[in-house]
This record gives C-alpha cells, structure tokens and sequence, in this order.
C-alpha cells in the first residue's frame, strides 16, 4: 500500500464504525437546522426591534438554563443512557421549535415569547452536550478517537457552515401573493428545522453504543466532580478557559445582522454568506488534519492560532468590503478549528470515562458562556459603544488573552502529542515540581 492510500484509509478510520456513521448523519442535520433557525431568530428579532442589544438577549436565552443546569446535566450523561439522554433533549427541542413556528404563523410581535422559546431550546441542548460529547468514545476504539474527533469538527463546520445559508435563502424566500403568503420568512426556516430534528431523531434511535454508565448516587459531590476536576488539571483547564476568553471577548456572531445590513448593506444573503464564513474556513482546514493530523506542539499551536484569531477579528471590525469581511471571517474559523481540535481531544484523552459526562459538561458550560454570553456580552457592548467599536475591542483581547495564557499555563504550552500518556506525563511532571518547590 503505497503513502498515499495509507493516509487516505488512516483519515477515514472511524467510518470503519456503524454506530460512528449514524452518530454523524444524526448530528449533521441537527446542527443544520440548529444553524439555519438561529439565522431566522436573529433576522426576525432584528427586524422587530432594530436593536443590537436584542440581539444579544437571544444568545442570553440560551445560555441561562446552562447556567443552572449544565452541572446536573453532566452527572445525567454519567448516570444514563447517553443516547436516551439525546433523545429527550431533541424531543424538547422539537416542542420549543413548533411553538416558535405557530407564533410567528400568529404575527407575534412580542420577543418576550421568542426569548422564551429560545429558554427551552437552551434547556434542550444544555443537557444534550456532555452527553453528545461523551458518547463519542463509545462509538469507536481508542486508536481511531482522535479521528473521530477531527471527522467531528468537521461535520460540525461543515453544517454550521450550510445552515446559516439555507436559512439566510429560506428567510428571504418570497410567497406573496399565494396563499402561502403567511409562511414567508421566519416560518419555512422554522419547518425546515423541525425536519432536521426528526430525521436526528430517527439516525440517534437506531444507534447502539457499547459500555455502560458506572451508575453511582446522584449527590453534591458527585456533581460536582468534574468541576474538581477540571480545577485541578491544568491542562484541561488552560485548554478550555482559553478558548472560553478568546471568544467570548472576541466573539462578533450576533453583531453580524448589524453588519450585514447598516455597514455592508448585503442584507439577509449576506448575513447568510456571513455566517457561513467561519465554518468555511474551519471546515478547510478540518479537512486538512484528516490527512496532516496535528503530530508535535500541540499546545503552541493553539495558542498561535488563537491569537491569529483576534488579529483576523480586527481585520472584519475594520472591513467595509463584503468580501474582505469574508476572507476576515474564514481566517477566524480556520484558526478557531485548531483550537477546537486541541481541546476536544484533550478533554477526552485525559479525563476518566467515568467522568466524562461531568467533564464535558463543565466544557459544555465554558462553550456556552463562550458563544451564548459572549453573544449577549457583544450585544451589550455595541449598546455602549457601537457594532465597530465592540468587535475591534474584542480582537485585541483576544490577542492579550493568547500572550497571558503562554504565561498562565506552562502545561498548555508544553503539550506535544495528542496522545493520553503524553498528556498525563505533563500534568505528573508539574505536580512532581510544584511538590519539590
């Protein structure tokens, strides 16, 4: 076999698995009309109010039962059916959207409700993280994890980088003049994602993971756990509060209807072509790793990369051309994706499998904090200072955040391989020091 079909047979590992493969199916179209309804929510909550602020009290909405519930959701991803557990999240996920779709069939003009659909949608999915996230090792073996992982980053992107632009096309999808007319808009974005939801529903039953949950006392304690856990090991902690800083201060996602309508004058198209950008560019350089996978310097490269992305923020903030904007935003997704990478598999890698759910879930908490407050923290900031302002701000400490975290943790600075024991030989030989000291 030449070095050629190698690599080709050692990027595609982890579709030698079936449950991997309806694992996958299921997720790409979940996030898909997950992504295509979050373009018709700001749209639509856009042109009610014509606030920047309102647009951040959307990512608010979904961030909040995260919040209370993240913790208790992990302990459920270890107690439980990991699979049942993202069943009933979807199934309430189907319920809040349905109730979105009549409102809107029913002109509401009240966000209040939306932000209310959007509470249970939050609900759904706060739940449904950890356990999406530690089901993954049940699914393929260990050599083909790291694999999967990248295969998952980049049916993520691959999905967030479609939704967007089926639901800016969607949006603007004129029925006037037919009996239709009511659907245009915010509805038939609505629809296509409750048929997203039931075909993830029908891939998710059909999938049969191997092992079990150590079933242990549902206590304080236990719950808690994982955020012991993350406390105490440096390298997951570096890994996940880097990216949990730099997006949240550099994160612009819910600043793009302003930009797209008032700065770039692109309208609903562009604000969908908008969207898709940082997926493109991640999606890019996913596909890359399936063949050149990350092998030294793990821990550096993410945190260049991290800065890269503040540095390509700036640009977009500085941007009046649809196009450069675009380019700005595919360099912030494919930078993004290393880091995305680096820490997925870190998570897993280092943590026990009994702790992978409560693990996850205080990852999940920090990705929450990072997209869904970060988009309400962007809100807010172009309240005070303006679209332009907030987003350049933003760029720039994600810049300081990469330099200080070089500072902070020496752990994540240093680790080399994505492999287990190498990430635990790190995590020993500073405890060993700092015991020494």
């Amino acid at each position: 076999m030449s070095v050629s079909e190698e690599r080709r047979t050692d990027a595609a590992a982890a579709w030698q698995h079936r449950d991997f493969r309806f694992y996958s199916g299921a997720r790409l179209v979940g996030i898909l009309g997950a992504e295509a309804q979050a373009v018709g929510v700001a749209w639509q909550v856009y042109q009610l109010t014509h606030s920047a602020l309102a647009l951040g009290y959307t990512g608010l909405a979904l961030f909040l039962p995260g919040l209370f519930f993240t913790l208790p959701a992990g302990h459920v991803a270890d107690l439980f059916d990991r699979r049942t557990v993202l069943l009933v999240c979807y199934v309430l996920q189907f319920g809040a959207t349905l109730w979105l779709l009549e409102m809107t069939l029913h002109g509401v003009s009240n966000v209040a409700w939306i932000y209310a659909s959007l509470l249970l949608i939050g609900l759904g999915r706060c739940f449904s993280g950890p356990a999406a996230a530690a089901l993954v090792p049940m699914l393929v073996p260990k050599q083909h994890f790291v694999n999967a992982v990248t295969w998952g980053s980049a049916i993520f992107q691959i999905a967030t980088a479609s939704g967007p632009m089926f639901g800016g096309i969607l949006f603007t999808i004129s029925l006037a003049g037919t009996r239709w007319a009511k659907w245009t808009g915010g509805p038939v974005v609505y629809v296509f994602t409750l048929a997203c939801i039931a075909l993830y529903l029908v891939m998710m039953a059909m999938i049969r993971p191997q092992g079990a949950a150590e079933r242990k006392g549902f206590t304080l304690k236990t719950m808690v756990a994982g955020l012991q856990y993350v406390a105490h090991t440096r390298l997951l902690l570096g890994s996940i509060s880097l990216d949990l800083f730099a997006v949240l201060l550099g994160g612009a996602t819910s600043l793009l209807p302003i930009f797209a309508d008032t700065i770039l004058h692109a309208g609903a198209h562009g604000l969908g072509l908008l969207r898709a950008m940082p997926s493109l560019g991640a999606l890019m350089v996913s596909m890359t790793l399936l063949t050149h996978p990350l092998k030294r310097n793990v821990g550096k490269k993410m945190l260049v990369c991290v800065a890269i992305f503040g540095a390509a923020t700036v640009v977009f903030g500085l941007s009046r051309n649809i196009w450069l904007s675009c380019a700005a935003l595919l360099v912030v997704g494919a930078s993004d994706m290393i880091s995305v990478v680096v820490r997925s598999s870190v998570l897993q890698l280092a943590t026990p499998e009994e702790m992978r759910g409560r693990v996850s879930s205080v990852n999940w908490l920090f990705i929450g904090a990072s997209n869904e407050l970060g988009e309400y923290e962007s809100g807010l900031t172009a309240h005070w200072w303006g679209a332009v302002r907030a987003v350049l701000i933003g760029g720039v400490a994600s810049m300081a955040i990469a330099g200080m975290w070089t500072a902070f943790f020496p752990a994540l600075r240093r680790a080399d391989k994505l492999e287990a024991e190498d990430l635990i030989a790190i995590e020993q030989e500073l405890s060993a020091t700092e015991a020494v000291r």
